[in-house]
């Protein structure tokens, strides 16, 4: 049995708060308020009253997909007999019925080249970069977790800098987006035996259209692990990639906290 303790863990999760870039911005916005402040307090716009105890807490509003996110097949797919396009079995599986060990596994990852793109654009990863990891590295295998690393977290900060991680593509146009897999890699991949397949980008999918992307995967029954950081830390191969959601019955998708454990020196 492997012994995790011994082995460096690195957080792979964004933060989350209401001054970074956590939500789709056409989407419900991430809030985060006071309820009550252990007594009682007249001062600031967090002002509270308790009346239940000496204690703080707080109350969120939190669209599914927000912040370091998981995206189940029911997100693209809808249910089977619904009548709608793409619908299929995989339609059935929320959040609660995707299996942890869908989200454990051996991390191999892609390291996405400079591409080009114009402003609202994603510059889309084909199967040739993919195929030149793999003379590279190895072939892909059954059960490896493959997590595309481009650097696109590195926009991921607090305010107006912010914008440039999704607002600037997806609302203004005014700058390229995040790097995303086209439906042939995405195939690929799953003809190699992935199931669960995971970005530093904001989204698996393009800025000009994410849904054949989405429908390529989850539709197959696989998963997207969405909006990753410091998969820098990581190695090509070696590393144990993790990924818990919020265990939310109904939820297309669900947060949670991804974590990787580096190999042993």
């Amino acid at each position: 049995m492997t012994d995790l303790s011994a082995r460096r863990v690195v957080d792979l999760s964004v933060p989350v708060a209401e001054h970074l870039p956590a939500s789709w911005p056409t989407h419900v916005p991430f809030q985060h308020q006071t309820y009550t402040w252990f007594g009682r307090t007249h001062e600031g716009p967090g002002a509270a009253e308790s009346r239940l105890g000496s204690y703080a807490t707080r109350w969120m509003a939190i669209d599914e997909h927000t912040g370091t996110h998981l995206d189940a097949p029911s997100h693209f797919i809808p249910p089977p007999g619904s009548g709608l396009d793409f619908a299929g079995e995989w339609g059935d599986v929320d959040v609660d019925g995707v299996p942890l060990t869908q989200l454990i596994g051996p991390a191999a990852v892609i390291d996405v080249p400079e591409l080009e793109a114009e402003p609202g654009i994603s510059p889309l990863l084909e199967p040739e970069h993919v195929l030149a990891w793999e003379v590279e590295h190895g072939a892909l295998q059954l059960g490896e977790i493959v997590l595309l690393r481009s650097g696109w977290d590195r926009h991921y900060l607090p305010g107006a800098a912010g914008d440039a991680y999704i607002r600037d593509a997806v609302v203004h146009s005014s700058a390229p987006a995040w790097p995303s897999p086209s439906v042939a890699t995405v195939e690929l991949l799953l003809d190699r035996g992935v199931r669960c397949l995971g970005t530093d980008g904001a989204s698996m999918g393009p800025a000009q259209g994410g849904q054949a992307v989405h429908v390529a995967a989850l539709g197959r029954g696989a998963v997207f692990v969405e909006c990753l950081a410091q998969l820098a830390e990581l190695p090509h191969r070696g590393a144990t990639f993790v990924f818990l959601p919020l265990k939310v019955l109904g939820a297309t998708g669900a947060p949670g906290r991804a974590v990787a454990f580096l190999p042993s020196a």
